[in-house]
């Protein structure tokens, strides 16, 4: 026996009918700007600055590509974020646990008293010339430590994480372990961070997207080009237009400078967004579980 269901009505019908529209015409809108940059970087300059690349590439061509790749300063771009991401990520995810493990605990003495220190300092801050002469007096100008201490926590994702481990890992639990032994830095380790993996796993998918990013603060506190993240690279490529003449050396720098320049600008968008690209596949199924910290159940 089939089980009917309800018949939607014609109001409805027509309602799913103009949401699925829109949802089209939306990701048409979203999806066309990133296949266009990824054939465009295909493309041969003459071709992308006479505007015939549409939707597939046009007379395909690694020439971008192969301008970056040629290119020392993108390269140690590269590296540099590669770097700033990986470390950067490290510690962060390292004074967060830090952070959010003692807010956590109900017997932890003055944990409101903290965290409401913390949380003025999302709302009210010293602004940027206080900032810029804390980190100058720490002699942080000019080196790599400029790229991750002073954004080595987030307040925010301090309060995410300790919802969570208060959610998921109950009192009984430390109960239990203190009975067998357990001081807190083992219940730490042992319990709570292998239980904690999949909001673990979404703040790194945070912070890595964040420091791989990062942009402001290499912009105000970098001055020697080999510490230049990847974003300011793409930043000199995309507004200054400052390219090593060594890119160009086998084109006709008077005709062909312009084009090389469009294509290079989306080879360079294309080889920034890999790296993130390849690590979300990896974290994304720790979403939901991670992200949905303190939802109602019913």
């Amino acid at each position: 026996m089939k089980k009917k269901g309800i018949k939607d009505s014609g109001g409805d019908i027509l309602f799913n009918l103009l949401l699925k529209v829109f949802l089209c015409i939306c990701l048409i809108v979203v999806l066309y700007p990133l296949v266009y940059v990824v054939s465009a970087s295909f493309s041969t300059p003459s071709e992308v600055i006479s505007g015939k690349v549409w939707l597939w590439p046009v007379k395909f061509s690694l020439v971008g590509y192969e301008a970056v790749f040629k290119n020392n300063q993108i390269t140690t771009g590269f590296m540099n974020s590669l770097y700033y991401m990986f470390v950067g990520t490290f510690v962060n995810l390292v004074m967060t646990m830090l952070a959010a493990y003692p807010m956590s605990r109900k017997e932890f003495y003055g944990r409101n008293i903290i965290m409401a220190i913390f949380v003025f300092s999302i709302m009210f801050s010293g602004g940027l010339i206080p900032s810029y002469l804390l980190v100058k007096k720490l002699g942080l100008i000019d080196t790599r430590w400029a790229m991750i201490i002073p954004t080595a926590m987030s307040i925010w994702n301090v309060i995410i994480t300790r919802t969570y481990i208060q959610v998921t890992i109950p009192d009984e639990m430390y109960e239990a372990a203190q009975l067998d032994g357990c001081n807190d830095i083992k219940f730490l380790f042992k319990i709570v961070i292998p239980l904690s993996g999949p909001i673990l796993a979404v703040m790194a998918l945070y912070y890595g997207v964040s420091n791989w990013n990062t942009y402001f603060n290499a912009l105000i506190y970098l001055s020697n080009e080999t510490l230049f993240p990847l974003q300011i690279v793409l930043r000199n490529i995309l507004i200054l237009g400052n390219i090593d003449p060594t890119m160009v050396k086998d084109f006709d720098i008077i005709k062909k400078r312009q084009g090389l320049v469009q294509v290079l600008r989306y080879a360079v968008i294309v080889v920034a967004s890999v790296p993130v690209l390849c690590i979300y596949p990896f974290v994304q199924k720790y979403f939901i579980k991670g992200v949905m910290v303190g939802a109602i159940k019913g």
